[in-house]
């Protein structure tokens, strides 16, 4: 059997034999019924679209100011990396550096990377590293926290209306579309991608079938 036929269960490590077009259907183990593909994963434009919308969207709120304070005529402004100075210089660094992957290097990292196999794979070419850069995306996924990072802001500035006038700016709306924007682009599988690249790439010499009592996943369409 061709081992680009095969696929082992993330929940259960059963070895299966892949359905023919899993990538267009849901498919489910059948020991442990865990999610193998996503049949809305394979919506290539729709998420490659997203990333470069989120991208666009995540420089504009790195690079301008969140809110404005004005406390008796004396105001004062910061963009998200002048807050993790400040929190730096104040000698909080270990709070500041899990600031800075929480919010700005991982999502970066997940979206740069995920656009690097995305465009290639669209034109039908398996880009160099792919395995690797697939690793990465499923490693910084977890630790990206644009979201929770919106609610603190969203909460900060709740409390901080009884004390000054908080003028909203540019940054903050650009954190919110990228909070809706990323908890679409999370709902991707990259792992579809490694079937799609199976099939782009040049096939094995042919082996003799050797079914050796391994069961097909479960597929179904929604």
């Amino acid at each position: 059997m061709n081992r680009l036929d095969l696929i082992a269960c993330h929940e259960c490590d059963a070895l299966l034999r892949k359905p023919h077009h899993a990538q267009q259907m849901n498919t489910r183990c059948p020991r442990c019924a865990a999610l193998l593909f996503r049949s809305s994963a394979t919506r290539l434009d729709l998420i490659a679209a997203l990333a470069v919308a989120a991208l666009i969207t995540f420089l504009i709120a790195q690079g301008f100011p969140i809110v404005e304070l004005d406390l008796n005529g004396t105001t004062s402004q910061t963009t998200l990396i002048g807050a993790i100075s400040v929190l730096w210089n104040d000698g909080m660094e270990l709070v500041a550096v899990a600031v800075f992957c929480s919010t700005f290097l991982f999502p970066l990292v997940e979206l740069v990377a995920l656009l690097y196999v995305l465009m290639p794979v669209r034109s039908g070419v398996v880009p160099p590293a792919f395995d690797l850069v697939l690793r990465t995306i499923q490693f910084v996924r977890p630790w990206g926290m644009v979201e929770v990072l919106m609610l603190g802001i969203l909460v900060t500035i709740v409390k901080m209306t009884s004390l000054a006038r908080v003028v909203p700016e540019a940054a903050l709306f650009a954190f919110g579309g990228l909070t809706l924007m990323l908890a679409v682009v999370v709902m991707f599988d990259p792992r579809a991608l490694w079937d799609i690249a199976d099939a782009l790439r040049p096939s094995p010499a042919p082996r003799t079938p050797t079914h050796g009592g391994i069961p097909h996943a479960s597929a179904h369409r929604r």
